[in-house]
């Protein structure tokens, strides 16, 4: 502008006369910007239009994570706690079952758990047969020079210094007595056949073995009678006799 005034003063033109043209290209650069703002804007109206575009088709919800409070740390503390007091109480149970089952061995707890271990067997384990169902045997060795004699209620007896055997197989019930005073035995064949056998001096078996009639079941040391008696339930049986092979039923 300055030049074109300059250049009409050198021609004495007066200046009012003059007509000052801007450049086009600043103009048009304007109004190029302008088509270039517009088209930006209407791209991206045109994205955030679109439902399939990969930029929010792949966004997703930032995960924060949850610290927990503090009364749910309370509530953990807690049930740890409970686990640990109900963990050291087995224990101690245990322990005392253990103990008592050493020391009382028929104790009321001891009693408790092994019913509870046995469950119904008791009724699987039922044993009906009657004393006609043994085949008895000897009370002594074949080799011992014993007289046994039978009085007519039904016990047998003899004095000698011999092994004593169990007259069939079946369970030792019960051991009663001392050694000054001889051991009392009773035998159980059955749920209604059983045997007792007193004025011995030792006993090989403890109180819920099984015996077999081939081995020796306890010893008589001959200073004192030992005796004999059969038993269906609670009657004392007196149906057999006394043979060279053994006992046998009448």
């Amino acid at each position: 502008m300055n030049e074109e005034l300059n250049y009409a003063e050198m021609l004495e033109i007066p200046v009012e006369t003059v007509t000052v043209k801007r450049k086009e290209k600043k103009r048009r650069a304007r109004e190029n910007d302008s088509e270039l703002s517009e088209q930006l804007v209407e791209q991206i109206n045109d994205r955030m239009e679109e439902a399939d575009d990969p930029a929010y088709a792949e966004s997703r919800e930032i995960e924060r994570e949850v610290k927990p409070t503090a009364k749910a740390n309370r509530k953990t503390k807690m049930a740890r706690r409970v686990l640990i007091g109900e963990f050291v109480a087995v224990c101690a149970l245990c322990a005392a079952i253990f103990v008592t089952n050493i020391v009382m061995s028929n104790s009321a707890i001891n009693t408790f758990v092994r019913g509870l271990f046995r469950g119904n067997s008791a009724a699987a384990e039922a044993d009906a047969r009657t004393y006609s169902d043994f085949k008895l045997g000897s009370v002594v060795n074949e080799y011992t020079d014993a007289e046994l004699t039978v009085s007519t209620s039904g016990v047998l007896s003899f004095t000698a210094k011999c092994s004593v055997y169990a007259p069939c197989e079946g369970k030792v019930a019960s051991i009663n007595g001392t050694q000054e005073g001889g051991y009392t035995v009773e035998l159980k064949h059955s749920d209604t056949f059983s045997t007792i056998i007193s004025g011995l001096d030792a006993v090989y078996f403890a109180e819920g073995q099984k015996v077999k009639s081939n081995v020796p079941l306890a010893y008589s040391d001959g200073e004192g009678s030992v005796r004999v008696m059969f038993y269906s339930g609670d009657s004392l049986l007196n149906c057999y006799t006394l043979g060279d092979g053994g006992i046998a039923w009448s």
